[in-house]
């Protein structure tokens, strides 16, 4: 999932409330020196200034993400270009399977459209033993369904907890979101502090969520909170929607592939940015923005380019499309990969292990996110993973937590995943300031 619902959070309904107003870090705080200005960046600058007269390699780092708007104005002379490969002629000019694959591939698109919402994993598992099983009790099933059935049980009380939770959370989310459309409804369609502020509360409920969105607004943009608000919600409904429905129908419908057939590669279509490049604009800012041309942020690498690897919904990936994005990015170039998503199942573990060691023949380094659960992952599994099915680890692997930018205590994002033998190092990860679609940029 690409929402952390750190606002959720923040808003009270896990137990947080704003007493007052904290203040943020700079916009480019990831960038600086903990021992200049107390803030905990990467000095990131003070090391451009080390490398200053030095000669630099440009670097392919592919981004498997949810797509990314390639004519950002601080994206657009920094986004990969397929040499090989002749804009919109509709041939596979340099013949690796893809045709028009300028700046990437998109394995969530096909003759049907894009897809954007998707069930999780943990529903199509579940739809897969139901409709294998039936109505069948333990005393029906056969010795050698034994062990199946069990795991189907598990898997079945997992999906009937992680629905209600989820359900749960959608509900919460769509009464922050009809409170901000009451303040719009009687402020010609602005919400805005001043706009929140003379709202006049309809219940004691409407107080509470006042008072909350009255806190959270003297520390971010109303403009960031509605469309944080309103793409969750957007992201929850049709996840919501997915997991009740048969997700593998509607994908054969839109992308034209059988989801189940692991061997099966050259699918998909080059509409990399897809219906929703929130998360992967974001991240490709961080890693990339043009640095120094005036506009917007500086990002982290001045010689990277990024080729875009759409593979990632609204919803849970599909390790069959990881593993093709995998294979792509290092059959095509990259020698970074970033990978900032994940999930607690995994149905087909084995091709995405595959694809990992193909990366590692071809010297190409996976960075993944930790996650955003707060989970330690020395005790909880999930994938993908550096850890193989053969037992052995994955070298070419780097697992990234999130850090703030505050010291001591504080310095670990309260969200992240975290573990003493899974996670190597953190990062920064909390009030990114970075390019979003239309142009825009955002802290997330």
């Amino acid at each position: 999932m690409k929402f952390k619902f750190l606002l959720l959070a923040q808003l009270g309904y896990c137990g947080v409330a704003f007493s007052q107003a904290k203040p943020k870090a700079p916009i480019n705080w990831y960038l600086n020196d903990p021992k200049d200005s107390k803030i905990y960046g990467v000095c990131a600058d003070k090391a451009y200034k080390l490398l200053e007269g030095k000669s630099a390699k440009e670097v392919i780092v592919a981004v498997i993400d949810s797509g990314v708007e390639t004519d950002h104005p601080d994206l657009k002379d920094v986004i990969w270009t397929n040499p090989g490969e002749i804009p919109n002629n509709g041939i596979d000019d340099d013949n690796n399977g893809y045709i028009d694959d300028v700046h990437g591939w998109s394995f969530l698109g096909g003759p049907g459209g894009d897809i954007d919402a998707e069930a999780l994993e943990l529903a199509r598992m579940y739809r897969v033993e139901k409709r294998y099983f039936g109505n069948k009790k333990e005393n029906e099933i056969s010795s050698s369904d034994k062990d199946r059935f069990s795991k189907y049980q598990k898997i079945k009380q997992d999906f009937e907890k992680e629905k209600a939770k989820t359900e749960q959370q959608f509900a919460q989310l769509s009464v922050l979101s009809n409170y901000m459309e009451n303040v719009k409804a009687v402020s010609n369609g602005v919400f805005s502090k001043k706009t929140n502020r003379a709202y006049v509360p309809k219940d004691d409920n409407e107080k509470r969520i006042k008072k909350r969105v009255g806190g959270i607004l003297l520390v971010y943009p109303a403009s960031e909170l509605d469309n944080q608000i309103t793409g969750a919600v957007k992201s929850m409904a049709g996840q919501i929607k997915m997991n009740s429905m048969d997700a593998d129908s509607v994908r054969k419908a839109i992308v034209g592939d059988n989801p189940y057939n692991m061997t099966e590669r050259f699918y998909g279509c080059n509409r990399y940015e897809g219906p929703d490049a929130m998360h992967g604009t974001h991240v490709s800012g961080i890693i990339a923005a043009k640095r120094g041309n005036g506009i917007g942020i500086d990002g982290i690498a001045s010689n990277a380019k990024i080729m875009v690897l759409r593979a990632v919904p609204n919803g849970d990936e599909r390790d069959k499309d990881i593993a093709n994005a995998i294979r792509y990015a290092a059959d095509n170039g990259a020698k970074v990969i970033n990978m900032s998503f994940g999930k607690y199942y995994t149905p087909n573990k084995s091709i995405v292990d595959e694809a990992i060691q193909y990366a590692a023949s071809k010297d190409v380094l996976l960075v993944h996110a930790a996650g955003n659960d707060a989970k330690n992952k020395d005790v909880e599994d999930s994938y993908p993973t550096r850890l193989l099915n053969n037992g052995t680890k994955a070298k070419n692997w780097l697992e990234i937590g999130a850090s703030s930018s505050k010291s001591g205590s504080k310095l670990l994002a309260d969200f992240s995943n975290y573990g003493a033998t899974t996670v190597d190092v953190f990062a920064p990860g909390v009030d990114i300031y970075s390019t979003v679609p239309d142009g825009k940029y955002e802290d997330a």
